[in-house]
């Protein structure tokens, strides 16, 4: 009889093929795998998805670029931008994502608890970051029809608001699975890729905070 063919587990577990493992060497060592190999089709399907979102505000990005170097005064005389409560709101933000990150290293640690603590507080600091971004379009001086500058500082602010809403959702559908015993075998693919999302989402704020608000 012959002996049966020995292989590394760890390499059936990484790419699917007894005879070939991939290294921590490899460019997608870094992302979520699956147990055939590559990335996740979660991580995966989140990373295309927030390539479109890129060129999405890409395009407001060059609008407001655009209208700023054909109109001029900009801002428009009188309109007086509070920078104090936005920087806090970009402080909460940047803040949620290292939240967000500690639960998921708890979680591929086992510690699904840590994973349940730090999702919630990272939804308090999304909440509490869209209350002072509301805040902020109540008590401004201007409206949305009020001027070219009024209109491109509502659309971006709203539309990032919009995606802050939906990373709540997600977190929420992520507890939601937790409730029902998800993750439990180690697979935290879905955090893994929701966790993707919210840090774009903290990327574009920082980006429209420095537009609107330092860039005067």
């Amino acid at each position: 009889h012959e002996r049966p063919l020995m292989t590394n587990p760890s390499a059936i577990l990484t790419t699917g093929d007894p005879g070939h493992s991939v290294g921590e060497h490899t460019p997608i060592a870094g992302l979520a795998h699956d147990r055939r190999g590559g990335i996740s089709n979660p991580v995966l399907g989140m990373l295309l998805f927030i390539t479109s979102e890129v060129m999405f505000f890409g395009g407001l990005f060059a609008a407001y670029f655009t209208l700023r170097s054909q109109t001029s005064p900009w801002p428009p005389s009188g309109v007086e931008l509070d920078v104090a409560r936005p920087s806090l709101a970009t402080a909460l933000l940047i803040l949620s994502s290292f939240t967000f990150v500690a639960g998921l290293r708890g979680a591929r640690a086992g510690r699904l608890a840590s994973l349940r603590r730090w999702i919630v507080v990272t939804i308090l600091l999304a909440l509490a970051f869209l209350g002072l971004q509301l805040l902020d379009w109540v008590q401004a001086g201007f409206s949305v029809s009020s001027h070219a500058y009024g209109t491109m500082v509502y659309a971006m602010t709203g539309f990032h608001g919009l995606h802050v809403i939906a990373g709540v959702l997600l977190m929420l559908v992520v507890l939601g699975r937790m409730a029902q015993g998800a993750y439990r075998d180690g697979n935290v693919d879905g955090p893994e890729a929701v966790g993707y999302y919210w840090h774009f989402v903290d990327v574009v704020w920082i980006g429209l905070y420095a537009t609107i608000f330092l860039l005067r």
